[in-house]
């Protein structure tokens, strides 16, 4: 397995220190990563290929953390990007492209009659709670315990500057347990406005969770019964399962659904999807920012959609993601290790069982990848494009064949 030195990535990384908090912040901090085997900066990116600053290149399993869906620097993204920028970005008032992905979106999607833009995550997400409160008259959200569903103080992992008031109105139940959801409506009769969760359950460092039968349909049931707001996080999976979201493919239409991660290719952009019954309390929410009207992301999305759709970007997804799993697996078997392999192939994921949620195998194994050229985290679920190969899938099983190897040396005991 060949080794990568990491200098610029380095010296880059103690010039940031100075200058930025912990010179680079949230989940793409690499403290998230194996000391010493993962870059800190990039430099380029082509299909499912990255290089990083020093010119280690690595076949890409986690996509920028999910934005990369068609490769990287897709020809028919960019040239819509460029051809919009060349007409300008970001103006007084929305381009006509506001509502040409406006209409596409709502005619790609069963469940719903209207579409909001926003950049990330956290934004659409916070503000379908807000919505749903105000739609209910209610004050209460109910959530998975330990869900992600954005940086916002009533959702982060982290607890800095957090305070008790920050999350009086949440209140928690488990997944894919429908009589937890059960017992907390009742406790909380008449105050719930609304339910959040993701079509399956990915937290982070932990193995993933297909929804049991009924459970989401449950969540749907229980939800009309009792007035409740409906809303599916389908940020992180949303356009990598099913094109009409995620719900599709599991059999359950939310009320309101957010998006953002496969939506633009890399180009900052997200979406709250919703009813025509939630359209007046839509319009009566305040929700702005002088960058959600921005042309070129949405010029991108647009095309990024359209692509998707064409190429049959998810059963390509889902097929390389098959054969990455079987060849892990398989593996797997032939090193002596017990592991678990979770979620759809397209978002996968893997743990040691022996690891006991220590990570300590996975990031040695995830380590020893990054140095053969294949780049999968340790405490994340990883992400596969349109763009993998056949011929990215087995030169990874050759690297990771190898890391099992390295894996097993090191804890052979």
């Amino acid at each position: 397995m060949s080794t990568h030195a990491y200098d610029k990535s380095n010296a880059l990384m103690e010039r940031a220190r100075k200058v930025v908090p912990g010179g680079i912040y949230g989940h793409q901090n690499p403290a998230f990563l194996t000391k010493g085997a993962f870059p800190s900066f990039f430099a380029r990116g082509e299909g499912s290929h990255i290089w990083d600053v020093d010119g280690n290149e690595y076949i890409d399993y986690m996509a920028s953390y999910g934005p990369i869906v068609l490769g990287h620097r897709h020809p028919r993204v960019e040239e819509a990007a460029r051809r919009q920028m060349d007409q300008g970005n970001c103006f007084n008032a929305p381009t006509p492209l506001w509502v040409e992905l406006a209409e596409h979106m709502v005619s790609i999607t069963p469940f719903a009659d209207w579409v909001a833009f926003a950049k990330n995550g956290s934004d659409v997400c916070t503000w379908a709670t807000v919505l749903a409160r105000h739609a209910t008259g209610r004050r209460k959200i109910a959530m998975c315990t330990g869900a992600y569903h954005g940086a916002h103080t009533w959702c982060t992992p982290a607890p800095g500057g957090v305070t008790p008031e920050d999350r009086a109105n949440i209140v928690y139940f488990r997944y894919n347990d429908l009589n937890s959801l059960r017992e907390l409506v009742a406790d909380n009769q008449g105050d719930i406005a609304g339910v959040i969760l993701s079509p399956f359950r990915h937290d982070a460092g932990h193995d993933q969770e297909l929804p049991v039968e009924g459970f989401l349909n449950g969540v749907r049931e229980l939800c009309d019964r009792n007035g409740i707001v409906f809303i599916l996080d389908d940020v992180r999976a949303g356009f990598r399962l099913h094109m009409g979201g995620s719900g599709e493919l599991f059999g359950v239409r939310p009320d309101l659904s957010t998006y953002c991660k496969a939506m633009g290719n890399g180009y900052p952009i997200s979406a709250c999807m919703g009813k025509d019954s939630l359209r007046q309390a839509a319009q009566e929410v305040f929700f702005t920012g002088s960058y959600f009207t921005s042309a070129v992301p949405m010029a991108a999305s647009l095309a990024c959609l359209k692509e998707l759709a064409s190429i049959g970007g998810i059963e390509r997804m889902r097929m390389m993601g098959e054969k990455l799993r079987d060849g892990l697996l398989a593996q797997a078997r032939t090193h002596r290790f017990a592991v678990t392999y979770s979620g759809p192939p397209a978002i996968p994921y893997m743990t040691f069982k022996d690891d006991n949620g220590h990570h300590d195998r996975m990031k040695l194994f995830a380590g020893e990848c990054a140095r053969g050229g294949v780049y999968l985290a340790p405490r994340h679920n990883w992400f596969l494009t349109a763009a993998h190969t056949e011929e990215d899938i087995a030169r990874t099983l050759q690297v990771t064949d190898a890391a099992f190897a390295a894996v097993r040396k090191q804890f052979s005991a």
